[in-house]
């Protein structure tokens, strides 16, 4: 099939690798203008492009979507259909509904659970056990179209949204391979969504970094599992703040919430609310690496409260 392909971060590249592999003809990749990166600030190419340049896919970088310079491009490509994994900027309806097969999208939740700009760390940090990808058609509202096809995954205990977002990668490009399998040989359903059931999931912000630790050891453990790797669950030691990116549930303290009950080379303990303490791993301190919190107290000093 004739593909037009628009994407940007690394989470898009294993479904395109996936069209390319399958020998469907990238007619051209949309993605995001190169941004500037580290103290040099040069500019620097989205995973998504270096991939297409080293396929010898055209690049298509427009800067706006609703100029016309956007449809005019789709329009001269004249693609059998639109796929749209992690792209970063909104498809008006005509370019949506130019080529002959639609525009479908790659998003990682099981719609209509977790619409928006951060499915995967929502779904972590709400404590869910069990998630999945969607291939839908895209349509004028926001992860709102019909449903072709879905496959579902365990979120595993410790599992950080990093890790899953590269196993949901992975998992949307199979979804994706045979959703175009299915348009192709003329079997592709659309299930309507139930709209009075979905969720949101907006754009994470540092509001959600510091720690409460009257919280139970459960839910602060999503959290540091969710924020990973930006903007990190955060807490304070010794008067500083430290990016917390690794943590275990411990046993049961009849300590008050918040206090440190033991600091060694298993880890730093914290009471949390629900009577549970909460073991930190592995953390950042400001300026610093990540490190083992064993490292960490080699260097530092972090007084037991109880």
């Amino acid at each position: 099939m004739r593909i037009l392909f628009m994407g940007t971060p690394d989470f898009a590249v294993a479904s395109l690798k996936r069209l390319v592999e399958d020998g469907h003809e990238i007619c051209g990749v949309f993605t995001q203008p190169d941004k500037p990166k580290n103290r040099g600030h040069k500019l620097a190419f989205s995973p998504v492009k270096e991939y297409a340049v080293s396929q010898n896919l055209t690049v298509y970088q427009p800067l706006k979507m609703r100029d016309g310079e956007a449809l005019a491009i789709v329009q001269k490509l004249q693609p059998e259909l639109i796929v749209v994994a992690a792209y970063g900027k909104i498809l008006p309806e005509d370019i949506l509904h130019t080529p002959p097969y639609g525009s479908i999208n790659v998003h990682s939740s099981l719609l209509p659970k977790y619409r928006g700009a951060a499915p995967i760390n929502w779904a972590i940090l709400n404590g869910e056990d069990r998630t999945g990808v969607t291939i839908m058609y895209m349509a004028k509202e926001l992860d709102a179209g019909d449903i072709i096809h879905c496959l579902e995954t365990d979120i595993g205990f410790d599992e950080d949204a990093q890790a899953l977002t590269a196993r949901l990668a992975e998992l949307g490009a199979q979804a994706l391979a045979e959703a175009v399998e299915m348009l192709q040989n003329g079997t592709a359903v659309r299930t309507p969504q139930d709209h009075s059931a979905h969720t949101y999931a907006p754009m994470l912000d540092k509001s959600l970094s510091p720690i409460d630790w009257t919280r139970s050891a459960r839910q602060i453990h999503d959290q540091v599992r969710g924020l990973i790797p930006w903007p990190c669950a955060q807490t304070s030691l010794g008067g500083k703040t430290v990016k917390v990116f690794a943590t275990q549930i411990g046993e049961a303290t009849e300590a008050e919430a918040g206090k440190i009950i033991a600091a060694n080379k298993k880890g730093i303990a914290f009471a949390c609310g629900d009577g549970l303490s909460l073991r930190i791993t592995e953390l950042q301190s400001e300026g610093g690496k990540r490190m083992a919190a064993a490292a960490y107290l080699a260097g530092h000093s972090v007084q037991v409260e109880v």
